[in-house]
């Protein structure tokens, strides 16, 4: 296909310019990282907030145990007040059996507490493992994203106006195989090196035509800088 050299630069700058668009269109390494670590966040803060809702449950309870015992201890205490001064056989009777029922349901409320507080200890570290491990993720998590906002915005070259200057037929064919700088021994489409042979017959081409490549089928431009 004929091609004048500076039509033929043209061509180059719109084929680069539009697969670096097309590169730059999917997400930067430091893009993709910062969104792989934002997926682990929710999963990790509903563990962070799971753990802290047993240590609450749990403290909860602690808290209930130790005001039943209160109120037991209180009734027990009533109970042996009443029996100083009780004569009747029947009420005393009613008494010692209340006053034993609450210190038995106290001894019962002791090993509960006692229970409950070993386990909160464990709930308490299993929290603050969730939380270390959250914390640590969101610094990740910041550090990524400036990583990600400093990445430079690459200069935008206006490919409209690189098509203006290209005849039609030249384009037809450049949107069906693409073009692609030739450094003289690599199509830097398919990035194959050609065997001598074969390069030989790309660079026999005139100056103002535009070879194919023999691998790829894609316009090899042979323009330098």
């Amino acid at each position: 296909m004929e091609l004048e050299l500076d039509k033929q630069r043209t061509l180059l700058a719109l084929a680069e310019a539009e697969r670096s668009q097309a590169h730059d269109a999917a997400a930067s390494p430091e893009q993709e990282e910062l969104e792989k670590l934002e997926a682990q966040r929710p999963g990790l803060a509903n563990a962070a907030a799971a753990a802290q809702l047993a240590v609450d449950d749990l403290e909860a309870e602690i808290l209930r145990i130790q005001e039943d015992e209160r109120k037991l201890k209180k009734r027990e205490l009533d109970d042996k007040r009443q029996l100083t001064a009780e004569t009747d056989p029947e009420r005393r009777k009613d008494l010692e059996h209340d006053r034993y029922a609450a210190k038995s349901r106290i001894a019962d409320l002791l090993y509960e507490l006692k229970e409950a507080h070993g386990e909160v200890k464990a709930l308490r570290n299993n929290r603050d493992v969730h939380g270390a491990k959250l914390d640590d993720l969101d610094r990740k998590i910041e550090a990524a994203r400036r990583a990600a906002e400093a990445v430079p915005a690459k200069e935008e070259v206006d490919t409209d106006a690189l098509r203006a200057e290209l005849p039609s037929d030249v384009l037809g064919v450049y949107a069906t195989v693409g073009a692609a700088r030739f450094n003289g021994r690599t199509c830097n489409s398919c990035f194959l090196q050609l065997p001598p042979a074969e390069r030989a017959e790309v660079m026999a081409v005139p100056e103002n035509e535009l070879p194919t490549c023999p691998n790829c089928g894609t316009l090899l431009v042979r323009v330098t800088d």
